[in-house]
């Protein structure tokens, strides 16, 4: 595996994980190697103690045993490397400010100077039937981002999805965005 690539996922996903954005549970981050083959953490895999070891290396064109060792997220960052040829690095975080706000509100209206400036309005994704959303997502997620000119996917109740070619800047807008939800959120008792 490319060593470069390792050590941007490496860094990137133990501070996600620091900031609270992933689980022991949940969360997935992943890096395109070319036109059909992408890295992304295994299922068994902490995301604040990613190595090598802890990541599978899939193609798209051939699908063998490694696919059932590759996060439970697999299936969407693998339609979405399909429909958005820009997309280098995806991943999926939960940050408790945005996705708790997701569940109030249809959009984020960012009101701090930083969430107006480098992340604008951001839609709450509303999957509707909960029961066969991560059915749906491979194929929903991508239309999204296809639809809509961002970067950021915000689903209500579930996370928020992010794609980049840069992870250091997929990073930056999900802690914006976050700080953003937080802000919103502390303003709204004073």
């Amino acid at each position: 595996m490319d060593k470069h690539l390792i050590e941007d996922i490496k860094h990137i996903s133990h501070s996600l994980f620091n900031k609270n954005f992933f689980s022991v549970f949940h969360g997935s981050i992943s890096a395109r190697v070319n036109q059909s083959e992408f890295i992304i953490n295994s299922k068994s895999t902490i995301l604040d103690e990613v190595t090598e070891s802890s990541l599978v290396k899939l193609d798209c064109q051939k699908r063998d045993h490694r696919w059932s060792l590759a996060s439970q997220d697999v299936n969407i960052h693998e339609h979405i490397y399909e429909n958005i040829h820009n997309a280098k690095y995806i991943c999926y975080t939960m940050p408790p400010y945005a996705t708790a706000y997701s569940l109030k509100h249809g959009k984020v209206l960012p009101a701090d100077f930083y969430g107006k400036q480098v992340i604008g309005e951001v839609i709450v994704y509303d999957p509707k039937n909960i029961e066969d959303w991560l059915e749906r997502a491979p194929h929903e997620i991508p239309k999204f981002f296809q639809k809509h000119d961002t970067r950021l996917l915000l689903i209500k109740g579930f996370g928020l999805i992010s794609y980049d070619r840069n992870i250091t800047e997929m990073a930056k807008k999900i802690s914006i965005l976050e700080n953003s939800c937080r802000l919103l959120a502390l303003s709204a008792n004073l």
